[in-house]
């Protein structure tokens, strides 16, 4: 667990670049490039879970991008999040669609978040919400998943077992349901690998939406399916995540081979 005189002294005295590891940088200009300084684009995971929605990512999980990634959430390097909501802005913004919109993290583990003594996905998505309102874009954090039963450590599970292993894991709490209808909902995390976390988020925001709506009739689902125009389908993409339901996710990275979302 981390005192608060090491997340001021990260804030204050960066001891090296969460990249490369030059010293007396938060993030150097050539890793801060890596990070965001090419276009966010679509991506997608083969196989690709059929309940998953759009998503965009800022930059492929390689390299630099990966070492800025595992600083701050393995490391604490908290310094990180301010880059990495920058990144992730520009992933939510790549996504179009209407605004405001309702920024959802991906919640970690219970046990992790304890372990690493932050919840590093909230944390990044706190910094994008206020880099999209600085840049005029109305934003907010939505923070209603919970999990509602342990899953196994996902390390070393393929597409299928991560799938299994998370299935039913996530959940909005019933008073929490209402606070899902401010907006078109971005699903966002730090990471997308197989695309399973993404998609049991979206599975359990969508059952949320339908039980407030059963609940209390006030979901309008001629004006959400408003706000899902500019999230259009990809070709090749079928099943409920390209519904225009509202819901679209966003990374900051993903693998290098989901940016070749137009394979033959």
């Amino acid at each position: 667990m981390r005192g608060w005189w090491q997340d001021l002294t990260d804030l204050v005295l960066p001891a090296e670049c969460g990249g490369c590891g030059r010293p007396r940088a938060v993030l150097c200009p050539e890793c801060r490039a890596a990070l965001t300084g090419t276009a966010p684009s679509r991506v997608r995971p083969v196989p690709e879970p059929s309940a998953l929605p759009v998503v965009h990512a800022a930059a492929p999980y390689e390299d630099a991008v990966r070492a800025v990634l595992l600083a701050h959430k393995e490391r604490g390097a908290l310094a990180l999040a301010g880059p990495l909501g920058t990144a992730l802005a520009g992933a939510v913004r790549a996504g179009g669609g209407e605004w405001p919109v309702l920024l959802v993290p991906v919640p970690s583990a219970r046990r992790a978040v304890r372990a690493r003594g932050h919840d590093p996905a909230r944390r990044i998505a706190l910094a994008a919400a206020g880099e999209l309102r600085r840049t005029g874009t109305s934003a907010r954090v939505v923070g209603v998943l919970r999990q509602r039963r342990a899953v196994a450590d996902q390390a070393g599970l393929d597409s299928r077992q991560r799938l299994a292993n998370l299935a039913g894991a996530l959940e909005v709490p019933a008073g929490s349901a209402r606070l899902l209808g401010g907006g078109p909902v971005v699903l966002v995390d730090d990471l997308m690998t197989t695309g399973a976390s993404l998609a049991e988020a979206a599975r359990a925001v969508r059952a949320a939406r339908a039980g407030w709506a059963a609940a209390s009739g006030e979901f309008d689902a001629g004006r959400m399916a408003k706000e899902a125009v500019g999230t259009p389908a990809v070709t090749g993409m079928t099943g409920p995540g390209r519904r225009g339901d509202g819901i679209r996710a966003a990374v900051v990275a993903a693998p290098p081979d989901s940016f070749q979302i137009n394979r033959n």
